[in-house]
């Protein structure tokens, strides 16, 4: 349920990052958009751990704006594997990235899975 709604949430905030930017098309096919969002999950999934360890020094000097930087590339990365997605200028992604962040944060602020605990718990007197 978790990889499903995670799925479908980077399908929704790719595809808002279309309607920002220019740069970034999918082809007007639904397919490639749902391609996109699973590699997109599976690449930030298996690849961002590992780009984040080693720009561990970048992050910490850079409080965190780096990662921004990571999760473009992480956008980028999605467009060299699917054929019809493409990501144009390093700005784009950036943008893009910025997008996917914003858009994925509000829908899982919203609509959290049951499953998920929240990290805080608030206890009520």
């Amino acid at each position: 349920m978790r990889f499903a709604f995670s799925w479908l949430s980077n399908v929704v905030a790719i595809w808002v990052a279309t309607l920002v930017f220019d740069g970034i098309t999918y082809g007007d096919r639904f397919w490639v958009l749902l391609l996109a969002g699973l590699v997109f999950g599976i690449v930030n999934l298996i690849v961002r751990p590992i780009v984040v360890l080693l720009a561990l020094p970048a992050v910490i000097l850079t409080l965190g704006i780096a990662l921004l930087f990571v999760n473009a590339l992480m956008l980028y990365l999605t467009d060299l594997i699917v054929p019809d997605f493409e990501v144009r200028g390093f700005w784009t992604a950036v943008g893009g990235a910025l997008i996917v962040w914003l858009v994925n944060l509000v829908i899982h602020g919203v609509l959290r899975p049951a499953e998920e605990q929240p990290l805080v718990r608030v206890w009520r007197w």
